[in-house]
């Protein structure tokens, strides 16, 4: 795994390349989102009809796993870690990206993938207590009361899992970029980045459909 190489401090917190990139991501999307929701018109315009075109799509795709009630209550968490780790593995792919220390994809750094599991984890046990109250740890002793270490064993687990298949994939993507750059530098990257695209983007819908499985999972009524 390779180090990451402190940038700068800031109130004597080290601050890495990768945190670098991750904050000017959050930065992009917050100003595109911002930009792109100002001014809507009751008669959208072509740009509007996609924007409400790809929300209800992504709406639609979550309420097939969660049911239409759970899918909206949950769709701005959902939908902010599919934009976010979209933006991030996307991010590899543009020119000398992973090549300048201010400037590498977030995705490809454990810690990073690692505090998006995190939050999926917490978001799933506080729809849990949410839905259910303190019902919930139930579901720890089903089918019968032996099972609670494995249970809970499985609860501990999914973040773990979700972090690595995600950095796993982001990070190796990265590896095979640079030897074939080293190798052939004006002909073999270029095939493994198009293929980047495609792998991003599958990358953050596995995330993002898990994490909607495990909510859906601890706020249904039966486990």
């Amino acid at each position: 795994m390779e180090t990451a190489k402190v940038l700068f401090t800031i109130f004597g917190l080290e601050v890495t390349g990768h945190v670098t990139t991750m904050w000017a991501i959050m930065a992009f999307l917050f100003v595109v989102l911002v930009l792109m929701t100002r001014k809507m018109d009751k008669v959208p315009g072509r740009f509007q009809c996609l924007i409400e075109y790809t929300v209800e799509g992504l709406l639609n795709f979550f309420s097939g796993m969660m049911g239409k009630k759970m899918a909206r209550r949950y769709f701005p968490l959902l939908c902010t870690l599919f934009l976010f780790i979209l933006v991030s593995n996307w991010s590899g792919i543009l020119p000398l990206a992973g090549h300048v220390e201010g400037f590498r994809p977030p995705t490809s750094t454990l810690s990073v993938t690692a505090a998006l599991a995190l939050v999926a984890f917490f978001a799933t046990q506080f729809a849990g207590f949410r839905e259910k109250g303190f019902g919930y740890l139930k579901h720890f002793f089903q089918p019968f009361i032996f099972m609670f270490p494995l249970n809970l064993i499985e609860e501990l687990v999914r973040p773990l899992s979700l972090s690595l298949r995600l950095y796993g994939n982001i990070f190796g993507e990265e590896m095979v970029v640079a030897v074939l750059l080293s190798i052939a530098p004006y002909f073999a990257p270029a095939l493994m980045q198009m293929l980047g695209i495609l792998f991003g983007f599958i990358q953050a819908v596995v995330f993002t459909t898990l994490t909607a499985i495990y909510i859906s999972s601890a706020t249904a009524d039966a486990h």
